[in-house]
């Protein structure tokens, strides 16, 4: 399981405000293919809401927990019937390690600029 800093779970907290719950998980609890699907829905999106349809919150607590050790993700916050986690994706990671090439073209003002001078 992932551990977040204070503030880095701030910051992905205010993140959460824009986004809807993915994926349910039932009064049955956490199946295998709940798993799954939780699991491909952080490959793809990194932080995502989980809807839990189930009134005990120690459960609510438990499937939270479940989930962060079994998918390598971090918890960001629990609040009502909603979990929020988190998980690094691959794509983002391998984008931060390249380095975008820097556009040293200049506008066409600044052209037109330079060659009046």
């Amino acid at each position: 399981m992932l551990n977040l800093s204070s503030d880095e779970r701030r910051a992905l907290r205010t993140r959460t405000h824009s986004l809807h719950p993915v994926v349910s998980i039932s009064h049955r609890g956490l199946c295998e293919s709940v798993v799954k699907e939780i699991d491909a829905s952080l490959a793809s999106h990194g932080l995502i809401k989980i809807r839990v349809y189930h009134d005990d919150r120690e459960v609510r607590e438990d499937f939270l927990l479940t989930l962060c050790e079994q998918l390598d993700a971090a918890p960001v916050q629990h609040i009502g019937k909603l979990l929020v986690i988190w998980r690094p994706t691959a794509e983002k990671s391998a984008q931060a390690a390249r380095s975008r090439p820097v556009d040293r073209r200049s506008s066409k003002r600044s052209y037109q600029s330079s060659s009046e001078r």
